[in-house]
């Protein structure tokens, strides 16, 4: 059985409630969760502005989830696509923007002490330990888990930002 950590969040639609569902759909297609932070509201990060008619965009909910399961890291990408899907995400095929507005984005950030590196998955997540937006929740569920390729606690990589 294996470990790994979920940043779950998005800012379009009814947040609460996609948090909500996203966290019961990782439950039954990935495994059993062991822990689960509290939902943090954070300002858009990134190059967002102005999307669609849009005059202010809004603020994203964030949860970190600590997952056992059997699935490989592959699989749980595989999954968490498809989750994302099913609460309504949609993926701009060509946009000058990397950032964009989203009803749920599921983000691998810890799969064990791995550390994979293919065209389609990178663990542990390579920004991870530059947004706040990840350590807080993560702190919360994991404080003394440490980065593998950094050697440093989630903690320390917290109080470094």
């Amino acid at each position: 059985m294996s470990q790994v950590a979920l940043l779950i969040g998005g800012n379009q639609g009814d947040r609460h409630r996609l948090i909500d569902e996203a966290t019961e759909l990782i439950r039954n297609r990935i495994g059993s969760v062991v822990a689960l932070s509290k939902v943090y509201e954070t300002e858009p990060w990134g190059d967002f502005g102005v999307e669609s008619g849009e005059q202010k965009v809004k603020n994203f909910l964030n949860r970190a989830l600590l997952v056992e399961t059997l699935l490989s890291p592959h699989e749980v990408l595989h999954e968490s696509l498809a989750i994302e899907a099913e609460l309504g995400r949609v993926r701009p095929k060509l946009s000058s923007k990397r950032y964009h507005s989203r009803p749920m984005d599921i983000d691998l950030i810890f799969f064990d002490q791995e550390v994979i590196d293919t065209p389609d998955l990178t663990i542990p997540h390579p920004r991870m330990h530059l947004r706040r937006f990840v350590l807080e929740p993560l702190a919360e569920i994991m404080p003394d888990y440490s980065h593998p390729l950094l050697h440093k606690t989630v903690e320390q990589m917290l109080k470094e930002l």
